[in-house]
């Protein structure tokens, strides 16, 4: 999976040719001008709107609110996630598909780090904007949850547990070298440093076979005999308990 391009980088309001970018990008492009200017609570959608020369209503018809033009690839990245997760073989191990999910994320901040930085940098500001990206964060966390509890909920009974930990361990794991790469303004290497802190997830969770669901439980035979029977006697209870249909 691939999710789209990211928001546009400061200034890129046309290409060569003078030809106005899409509209949902040239707002992404105003909101940031204007973000980068005076800051993010002194502009309003009004401002944002008047600079990228549409209407309000333009505005609305892409990001329900001021916070979303902040974020404004994470629904599709989301439902590239899904889908990707929702494609996986059945014999997939579990772990390592949701380390291949949570890359996609890592690739959405990669294609545009310019954008990325401008966004981690406003977001630490703006409190308002760091509630939002943890309820994003949350809701990556879930559909990776979702996916693990389908493969392991129903076939081990600490499943739903499980699924549940490896989500929040992958998820966090994913945000530790992704704040890393921000934090160095987008110049070191983010794919490495992503697998690195994924190969903790995946050494400790991966790996583990996973029983069929429609497996039956193993019988179990118990034998009762009083204190002081013949040995002999007790084997032969055994083996007639087991030859018994």
């Amino acid at each position: 999976m691939s999710s789209s391009s990211a928001a546009p980088r400061r200034g890129d309001r046309t290409d060569a040719a003078g030809i106005r970018p899409p509209m949902r990008e040239a707002l992404v492009a105003a909101a940031f001008q204007l973000f980068l200017e005076r800051g993010y609570e002194q502009t309003t959608v009004d401002d944002i709107v008047a600079l990228a020369g549409v209407g309000r209503r333009s505005f609305f018809r892409y990001f329900p609110s001021k916070e979303d033009v902040v974020f404004p690839d994470h629904e599709r990245c989301l439902a590239d996630m899904t889908a990707f997760l929702a494609a996986s073989p059945e014999d997939a191990d579990p772990v390592t598909r949701v380390c291949a999910a949570a890359r996609l994320v890592l690739r959405m901040y990669a294609e545009n780090p310019a954008f990325s930085v401008q966004r981690y940098h406003l977001t630490k500001k703006v409190p308002g904007l760091r509630a939002y990206e943890l309820s994003v964060v949350w809701r990556y966390e879930r559909a990776l949850a979702e996916y693990l509890r389908g493969r392991l909920g129903g076939r081990r009974p600490d499943g739903i547990l499980r699924a549940d930990v490896i989500a929040a361990a992958v998820v966090a794991a994913h945000n530790n070298a992704l704040r890393s790469w921000l934090r160095s303004d987008g110049r070191d290497d983010a794919g490495a440093a992503v697998d690195h802190a994924l190969g903790y997830a995946q050494s400790t969770f991966g790996g583990v076979p996973i029983p069929l669901r429609d497996e039956a439980p193993e019988d179990v035979v118990v034998v009762v005999s009083r204190r002081g029977t013949p040995l002999w006697q007790v084997v032969r209870e055994v083996e007639t308990a087991f030859t018994r249909d």
